[in-house]
């Protein structure tokens, strides 16, 4: 399920195999990674920003009033961001709510809509899915896709300081054995 969006394509040249190795080889760990073969290894989480505070900036919480991730102290929190023309956001979304349903009382789970035109792209979204847990987070600003220069869609585990453990980016299956296993990270 891993893919990422807002990534822009290189210009089409000529094949070069060489370069491609190298290309391969030189992926960031902050980067999309491709999805393992099945019983080859676990998924891959970025943890070279463990210990960063979160950023500061504010967003709109479901509520419509100003919120930043502070506001979620006291328990660790898992923030994704997402947008409704980014498919690999859209295609985890459903794993996002259930795993929120899961965590609750836990960890709190808040997706981020990256989305420019905010609650009128927002709001039908959540309308159609129906989500049972998750609430419609809004920042049309980017704020936090330029503090954590994300690749959406993003998630971020904090811990209940607000510091972070670890990034994935790419689309992902929430309730599988090895996210959960990486969310319990910040317990």
């Amino acid at each position: 399920m891993t893919a990422g969006c807002d990534r822009k394509s290189q210009a089409p040249g000529q094949a070069d195999a060489a370069a491609d190795a190298n290309a391969a080889a030189a992926i960031s760990p902050d980067e999309v990674q491709p999805e393992p073969t099945p019983g080859t290894k676990t998924m891959t989480f970025d943890r070279s920003h463990k210990g960063e505070a979160a950023p500061t900036l504010g967003f709109t919480g479901p509520d419509g009033a100003p919120v930043t991730l502070a506001a979620f102290r006291g328990k660790p929190l898992l923030l994704n961001l997402w947008a409704t023309w980014c498919a690999p956001c859209v295609a985890e979304m459903p794993t996002l709510d259930t795993a929120a349903k899961a965590l609750a009382g836990k960890v709190a789970v808040i997706a981020v809509s990256q989305d420019l035109d905010g609650h009128a792209k927002v709001a039908p979204f959540f309308a159609q899915h129906r989500f049972a847990t998750l609430k419609p987070y809004l920042d049309p600003k980017l704020g936090l896709s330029l503090a954590y220069q994300a690749n959406l869609p993003m998630t971020i585990l904090l811990d209940s300081t607000g510091h972070e453990v670890w990034r994935r980016s790419g689309g992902t299956d929430w309730t599988s054995a090895d996210a959960t296993k990486a969310i319990g990270e910040a317990s």
